[in-house]
């Protein structure tokens, strides 16, 4: 088993969890959106695109391709998980971006006459029960654009399939994402998927930005105080933050002087003192990694595909950051627990993943999408919506 970077192969099921089996590849497809028709794209008026849209608990991210693959416009938003702002304010960020891309991507056609977008596909965090998917499915169903495109119907699906289109093209396959918190999905060829309720630890979750963050706050208090045993967290927490001890930081946290995503951004501080070789940091990251190790195991399993080469996907915030320490023991813990498993780090924007997803709903061929990877892959200038006033 070795590690690469963003590669072309994937799967996996769904079951228990949403309690939906048989969800075809690619998910854009399923019944909370229209299927790919062949030939739409060489019927589709000059200067028509599609719209991809990747949220999470921070940011969202959004594109507007042209049927031929060109970026014709990026915009960023606010984070748009309806766990944690409510449907209503997701609708209005999607609203927003969607609306600033239509127009951009129009004056970036040069003016095309009839240029239109022809898919809006949704891809976000929170998006892991079918109730949030047909929620959301139908408020925004309801906007004037989503009414203007073919079949009237908006793609929305949880931001997994999107990371899973990224990094493989394979239909036996895995992702599963480390950002903010922890999920995983898995497919296999035959159409079934797994995915899990990802609802936090209720849920029988553990790990991602924000525990990792609590976790190191944690072990840094009584590290001070000695309960626990020394870290150096205790001393580098405060100092990140600008306070003059740990104990002010967790004062400041109880009060609500802190922002709420004050802890997800404590992560990276783990994978410092880990590397530096604090032994509790280092027992955080050796969790984390079992963690994401075991989720692969238990939708691999649960698949039948132990005995098969499935590529796992990995991608979110604390992946992308690719600490050495977290990549090294994830890949020896599932070598050891499914040791055919191939394990793929996706290093291209999961928002890559859900225009190549719009593409192929639209009926777009292989040139089309080898330059939105091309594209999309590079660097690139996004505009930032500004979120709507409440």
């Amino acid at each position: 088993m070795g590690a690469v970077s963003a590669g072309t192969d994937g799967a996996a099921e769904t079951d228990g969890a949403a309690g939906t089996d048989g969800v075809a590849v690619p998910p854009a497809g399923s019944s909370v959106g229209p299927s790919a028709e062949p030939g739409r794209a060489e019927r589709a008026r000059a200067g028509d695109f599609v719209i991809a849209i990747d949220g999470g608990g921070s940011k969202t991210a959004a594109v507007a391709v042209g049927l031929d693959g060109s970026v014709l416009a990026r915009a960023d938003g606010a984070g748009s998980n309806p766990q944690s702002i409510g449907l209503p304010r997701t609708v209005e960020i999607i609203d927003a971006l969607v609306r600033e891309l239509v127009d951009a991507a129009g004056a970036a056609a040069g003016g095309a006459a009839g240029g239109a977008a022809r898919r809006v596909h949704v891809y976000l965090s929170g998006m892991d029960l079918p109730r949030e998917i047909n929620g959301l499915s139908a408020e925004l169903n309801r906007l004037a654009w989503a009414q203007a495109l073919p079949g009237r119907t908006v793609t929305v699906e949880n931001d997994l399939f999107a990371l899973l289109r990224a990094g493989t093209t394979a239909r036996d396959a895995v992702a599963i994402v480390c950002g903010t918190g922890t999920n995983a999905i898995g497919q296999r060829s035959d159409g079934r998927t797994i995915r899990f309720l990802a609802v936090g630890p209720i849920s029988g979750d553990w790990g991602g930005g924000w525990q990792l963050g609590e976790e190191a706050l944690w072990h840094g208090v009584r590290g001070r105080d000695r309960r626990g045993p020394p870290t150096a967290l205790s001393e580098l927490i405060p100092a990140r933050l600008g306070y003059r001890d740990i104990d002010e930081v967790s004062v400041a946290l109880y009060l609500g002087e802190l922002p709420e995503g004050t802890l997800a951004g404590l992560s990276p501080l783990v994978f410092e003192a880990a590397a530096a070789g604090d032994a509790v940091a280092g027992t955080i990251v050796a969790r984390q990694a079992e963690e994401i190790a075991l989720m692969a195991h238990s939708v691999i399993s649960r698949l039948d595909l132990l005995d098969a080469p499935v590529p796992v996907v990995l991608g979110g915030g604390v992946i992308a950051a690719q600490h050495a320490a977290l990549a090294g023991a994830v890949l020896g813990k599932l070598a050891e627990l499914a040791p055919r498993a191939e394990m793929v780090v996706v290093t291209h924007p999961p928002l890559l993943g859900g225009a190549l997803l719009a593409l192929e709903d639209a009926g777009a061929g292989p040139a089309a999408l080898d330059r939105a990877v091309a594209e999309l892959g590079a660097r690139t200038t996004a505009r930032r919506v500004p979120t709507p006033a409440r």
